[in-house]
């Protein structure tokens, strides 16, 4: 299989499956059909993520067909998809290629999953934005509303647990860690849950709850649960979480430093 010289990420993604098919021979077959025989990145990830989600109500001939659907009516949804890649290549020490989210990370198939669900929501198929949505918790772990909005070059580090609510909305260039809840507080209706600012990062096992705002390149400690707005560029942690750091230069969620 052959790609553009322009598209350096699909190249490297190609690249390593050849290299992977050489170390490894038992997974050959795996690599060939997921990734070398496919033209396109958009083509790898409808084959996998429908292989994935299959079940015998919902084929993944059908499941391949719908996810091309969205990805061609939608292009900004494989721009978000790049720059996620991108972002667990980066931050991640465990992730040593641009190939291993996209074949193995679960958190970043739920990511890319949700991506679809709210494509499908937008376009008021919203009985089958439910039906994945069940689907990529029960395959994947994370249970995220199809009505999230979620931008780009976000991380769900092994994407464990992790409850995101309808109303919530998810900055660019965040990370969030595994058992993280974007919930709500109780039965009101409408605009109830967080909107997280760009460049945040999020640590494990977290809830921050209801209609707050977290500030652009804020840090959530470890097990803290957030109640109310986290201004940008501070430091929380607790439970209640209070603000330990203020003014605090970088950006968490790149440079992936929990440390409160």
């Amino acid at each position: 299989m052959t790609a553009s010289n322009h598209d350096a990420l699909w190249l490297a993604i190609l690249q390593e499956a050849e290299l992977a098919v050489r170390d490894e021979p038992l997974l050959a077959s795996f690599l060939h059909m997921t990734v070398l025989r496919h033209g396109t990145l958009e083509d790898v990830l409808a084959f996998h993520l429908s292989s994935k989600l299959a079940s015998p109500v919902m084929d993944a001939r059908a499941l391949m067909e719908l996810f091309r659907e969205a990805f061609a009516a939608n292009p900004a949804i494989i721009q978000a998809v790049r720059a996620d890649i991108t972002a667990c290549f980066e931050r991640d020490p465990a992730c040593d290629s641009y190939s291993t989210p996209l074949l193995y990370f679960k958190g970043f198939h739920a990511l890319q999953s949700q991506r679809i669900t709210h494509w499908l929501w937008q376009e008021g198929r919203k009985t089958l934005a439910y039906f994945l949505q069940n689907r990529i918790s029960e395959v994947m772990g994370a249970d995220i509303h199809p009505a999230a909005k979620i931008g780009h070059g976000v991380m769900l580090d092994h994407g464990t647990g992790i409850v995101v609510g309808e109303t919530a909305v998810i900055g660019n260039n965040v990370s969030i860690l595994q058992g993280v809840t974007l919930g709500g507080t109780g039965k009101d209706h409408g605009d109830r849950h967080p909107k997280v600012g760009d460049g945040v990062l999020i640590g494990a096992n977290t809830s921050i709850l209801g209609n707050i705002r977290i500030g652009d390149c804020s840090k959530v400690g470890a097990g803290s649960v957030v109640l109310d707005d986290v201004p940008a560029h501070c430091t929380v942690v607790g439970v209640p979480a209070r603000v330990v750091a203020q003014l605090c230069p970088g950006t968490p969620a790149l440079d992936m430093d929990q440390r409160v």
